[in-house]
């Protein structure tokens, strides 16, 4: 799915995720790792990346806003249903966006990715101090998922994760007492 370059797209991104899991009847457990992992890419690259430009989904042009927890295309020139352009936290105009994927895999694997317009540094697990307000995000999403990482192209970066999502994580289960 393509979700507008700002906060709001994760909430969107999240419900939608839950609801697709919910309906393939994965466990609870997997869902609510899956929907962390997917806030934390998503976070991340709404406060650290570029937009990918003009929606590539709705083509050249075209802008995208959220309406009632929906996304909806506006091709360039139109009216937005919110009576003008739409504006991020910044003043900036959602003429970029982020595309949000996942996957569920034959062999049982769920694959999350989120692609944006790059940014200054590459993604990497930082080491905040106890008193830091964030930093947190790759490493919660190293400790949920079974694999993770960074794929290049020209004029984006996709970060994705991998998890189990036929089975609790196995670090879950079998003698740890959070498992009781």
């Amino acid at each position: 799915m393509a979700v507008p370059h700002g906060p709001a797209s994760v909430g969107v991104a999240r419900r939608r995720l839950r609801r697709d899991l919910g309906d393939r009847e994965i466990p609870e457990p997997v869902i609510d790792d899956a929907v962390l992992i997917l806030s934390e890419l998503l976070s991340n690259a709404c406060r650290y990346a570029r937009p990918l430009g003009p929606l590539r989904a709705l083509g050249r042009g075209a802008r995208a806003e959220v309406v009632d927890q929906l996304l909806v295309g506006v091709p360039s020139g139109a009216h937005s249903a919110t009576g003008g352009r739409e504006r991020d936290e910044h003043g900036s105009g959602t003429d970029g966006g982020v595309l949000v994927r996942w996957q569920l895999h034959a062999d049982g694997v769920l694959t999350l990715e989120v692609t944006d317009g790059g940014a200054t540094t590459r993604p990497l697990p930082a080491g905040p101090s106890l008193t830091s307000r964030g930093g947190r995000g790759l490493n919660i999403v190293d400790q949920l998922a079974s694999d993770w990482g960074v794929r290049d192209a020209p004029g984006e970066v996709t970060v994705w994760a991998a998890l189990p999502a036929r089975a609790r994580h196995a670090r879950r289960t079998g003698g740890d007492a959070r498992s009781a």
